[in-house]
């Protein structure tokens, strides 16, 4: 990934945090990275703790956003969530959910337990 995309998606990153930092969940985590990948955003959302894949599209001709988060990429954002809660000492029965936050264009998309 080129500088270019790399501050794009941090820029779509800071908008999905402040997003959701205004549905009143409360970033505990940016860009979380393991050798498994990487994950976003983390959030608590009430008991939830939330790891969020953010997607960007500047146009549909591409696909929509969400359609980016294929079985692949779900697993591995799991395996990494996994590994969060390892390295964090957290419970194993700690309440996790996977969310995303798509924007395409200027439309803003969030699915709650997306994957």
């Amino acid at each position: 990934m080129g500088w270019n995309n790399r501050e794009t998606g941090g820029r779509y990153e800071r908008m999905a945090a402040e997003f959701l930092q205004r549905e009143g969940f409360r970033i505990v985590g940016r860009n979380y990275r393991c050798k498994s990948g990487e994950i976003d955003l983390i959030a608590r959302d009430g008991r939830f703790l939330v790891f969020v894949e953010v997607k960007y599209r500047a146009r549909e001709r591409a696909g929509y956003a969400l359609e980016a988060i294929d079985k692949r990429k779900a697993a591995q954002v799991r395996r990494v969530a996994a590994f969060y809660l390892y390295e964090k000492r957290l419970p194993e029965d700690t309440p996790c959910r996977f969310d995303a936050v798509g924007f395409d264009g200027e439309r803003i998309i969030h699915v709650k337990d997306a994957f």
